[in-house]
């Protein structure tokens, strides 16, 4: 297992974390020997990061971990979310406080080394969405996250840079986190490139770039698309954390990229992920697997390596006409 460096932190992370989420679910779904050998599994892959949150599950991933880690006896870098009800920011602080000592409660430990806002980010609050004045300003989630450090309860602050890409990329620059969640795959690359004129989608553009400028750790989520890209099984988890696209223009979109790719880089999902691996400024790619046998495969493509420059020439080629379509 390779490593890379985690932003500014003097932490190297295995290019893989453990994502113990709900799209996969090893963690949440399966039996105790299934939800042990996984994460054995993963820790003697080399993976030395384990990533969930308050909300997989319902909290029962974070339970989970809240044995399988201790008995393990390994001691990986953890990280978890918290989610901000956007009609209730009397005292951010405080609520961030309580969801962290809740967090905590049900993993059995005493501190994280990251906590991130799980919230998305645009330019006016709504639903889920915070601004980043609430986010930056006096009273505002990086103020909590920062007492939470001074306090000890975390090492390192981040977010998810979801929703719009000026707000997120305003909050990055402001050099006050240590990471960002960035979605990034073979269907939506924006937020690492200058995507051509007619590919449709999400446009996510400039937030790898900001985090690049502010030695910010990039944690590549839904490297899958919710399962879409390495599988055409549906698991009925699947969602859609970007917006300009749906299910059935994702399926369209991935069988497309693997005529493209065509054969001899892996299976589906080892081509997604060293698809991801081939970007140097990402530090790591979080993993969501449903099956043992997921994790034998991510191991397996880490060690096959980023993919080669004339796929990722004809992946070129494929945005240039929306997959196709134009």
């Amino acid at each position: 297992m390779k490593h890379r460096k985690f932003g500014r932190s003097g932490i190297d992370v295995s290019e893989i974390v453990f994502g113990a989420g709900a799209v996969g679910g090893i963690v949440i779904h399966k039996d105790d020997a299934t939800k042990r050998e996984a994460i054995r599994r993963a820790f003697a892959g080399g993976i030395n990061w384990v990533d969930t949150a308050a909300q997989y599950g319902n909290g029962k991933s974070e339970e989970a971990l809240g044995w399988l880690l201790p008995e393990s006896g390994a001691k990986p870098f953890l990280s978890t979310k918290f989610s901000l009800d956007v009609e209730k920011l009397d005292d951010i602080p405080r609520q961030i406080e309580e969801r962290l000592r809740s967090s905590l409660a049900r993993l059995n430990r005493s501190s994280v080394d990251l906590l991130q806002l799980h919230n998305r980010i645009g330019p006016k609050p709504c639903g889920r969405v915070m601004t980043a004045a609430q986010i930056l300003g006096k009273g505002g989630v990086a103020e909590g996250l920062e007492r939470l450090r001074d306090k000890g309860l975390i090492r390192l602050m981040g977010i998810t840079a979801l929703g719009d890409a000026a707000s997120c990329c305003e909050v990055i620059r402001s050099g006050r986190f240590d990471s960002a969640q960035v979605y990034y795959n073979m269907l939506n690359p924006s937020a690492g490139r200058v995507m051509p004129a007619a590919w449709t989608g999400h446009n996510l553009g400039g937030i790898i770039d900001a985090c690049r400028a502010s030695e910010v750790a990039v944690m590549a989520i839904r490297i899958f698309a919710a399962g879409i890209i390495a599988t055409d099984e549906r698991t009925g988890r699947e969602s859609m954390l970007t917006a300009n696209t749906d299910i059935a223009e994702e399926e369209r979109k991935a069988k497309a990229v693997f005529a493209a790719v065509g054969s001899g880089q892996g299976t589906r999902a080892q081509a997604a992920l060293r698809f991801v691996l081939a970007n140097p400024h990402i530090s790591c790619a979080v993993i969501g697997s449903a099956e043992l046998g997921h994790i034998d495969e991510a191991l397996q493509a880490a060690a096959m390596g980023p993919l080669p420059a004339e796929t990722l020439a004809r992946l070129d080629a494929l945005y240039a006409s929306d997959f196709g379509r134009a």
